[in-house]
């Protein structure tokens, strides 16, 4: 029991004395510890600084985008550049046929200039995706022919492509132009007997 009357009675850890808390004051203090004005000054300059970048990076972006639109809108103004550089000897070529035909009028040799010329710019437009589709002789499909108008015919079944008015194009995958046709009718013997009468 002696023991037991030497003893201090047990604190729980959330109870300190006085003396205690003014020993620990004073060995953060003397070990370096910053001083609450001090911390709060650390804590300011800590926020400055990252105002400071969060700044910088703001601008930054803004710069980011208005040269993205910057180089985007170059792109679509200068897009059709490699076309048009490819179509400029087709143009000098008409323009040199046009005054060989006015010098000469030699109609065979200017019909196959202009028959050249026209084999380029063909070949100018395929080196750009652009290839024609023959439409003559197939059925008629609303994907890539629109009928002008239709003909009763007897020698080829029912709406089937007998005329091309205008060619199709197709860029790459795609339907650029849909060709302009003629299709084929059924033929109809009540409408032929109605003209007899």
């Amino acid at each position: 029991m002696m023991q037991e009357e030497n003893e201090e009675p047990r604190r729980t850890t959330d109870e300190t004395r006085p003396d205690e808390v003014d020993t620990e004051k004073r060995t953060e203090t003397e070990s370096g510890a910053k001083s609450l004005p001090e911390q709060l000054e650390e804590a300011r300059k800590t926020i400055d600084g990252l105002k400071d970048q969060l700044l910088r990076k703001a601008a930054e972006f803004e710069n980011y985008k208005r040269r993205s639109e910057t180089e985007r809108l170059e792109f679509v103004r200068y897009a059709n550049e490699r076309l048009l550089g490819s179509l400029l000897p087709i143009l000098d070529d008409l323009h040199r046929s046009l005054k060989a035909g006015s010098d000469a009028h030699d109609f065979d040799s200017f019909f196959r200039g202009v028959e050249l010329i026209a084999t380029k710019f063909g070949k100018a437009l395929e080196a750009q995706g652009l290839v024609p589709f023959s439409s003559s002789g197939k059925p008629f499909d609303v994907d890539f022919h629109d009928a002008l108008m239709q003909v009763q015919r007897e020698d080829v079944p029912p709406h089937t492509v007998i005329e091309e008015v205008e060619r199709g194009y197709m860029l790459h995958e795609k339907v650029f132009r849909h060709a302009k046709v003629v299709v084929s009718a059924t033929h109809d013997p009540q409408k032929d007997n109605g003209d007899a009468e």
